[in-house]
């Protein structure tokens, strides 16, 4: 018997979930890797472009990639705590470039292939943070309990 069926046994709490299990540690670490790499070949998509534009946008990702894999494979509480934010970050400006994409264009066959591997980006990182957090409410919580000016306001009180 196994530290957790030991522990289930004497508690009579329900058996651990896949994400408790030594498996589901792999699991995340592969997605992880999985968005880091989708990063970084919109990044490098974004790098052959040329341009400022594009430049600026790729050396974006890259550094929202590095955050993000610090966030995720770094098993430091403090690290654990913050492990949110470049997850919300890469999302939202993943979302940015596809929205400024749509409107500003150019329209070619590259850029949509960019946009695809933005969505997947975008996709797995909410996949990935349902498997963290499991709920969105409780990524909600994650978010606003490390905010203490949100906390307060949620709470009813004021500044």
């Amino acid at each position: 018997m196994d530290r957790h069926e030991r522990q289930t046994a004497r508690s009579g709490a329900t058996p651990p979930g896949p994400m408790e299990v030594a498996g589901g540690r792999l699991v995340r670490v592969v997605l992880a890797l999985v968005i880091v790499e989708l990063t970084a070949a919109t990044a490098n998509i974004h790098f052959s472009l040329g341009g400022p534009l594009f430049t600026l946008n790729g050396f974006g990702y890259v550094g929202l990639a590095v955050a993000y894999a610090i966030g995720a494979l770094v098993p430091l509480a403090i690290v654990r705590r913050f492990a949110w934010i470049p997850r919300v970050g890469l999302a939202g400006y993943t979302i940015a470039t596809i929205g400024a994409y749509l409107v500003i264009g150019p329209y070619f066959a590259l850029g949509w292939v960019a946009k695809g591997i933005e969505l997947a980006i975008v996709g797995l990182l909410i996949a990935e943070m349902l498997m963290v957090y499991g709920s969105p409410r409780e990524v909600w919580h994650a978010i606003s309990d490390r905010l203490p000016s949100t906390r307060h306001r949620l709470l009813g009180g004021s500044r």
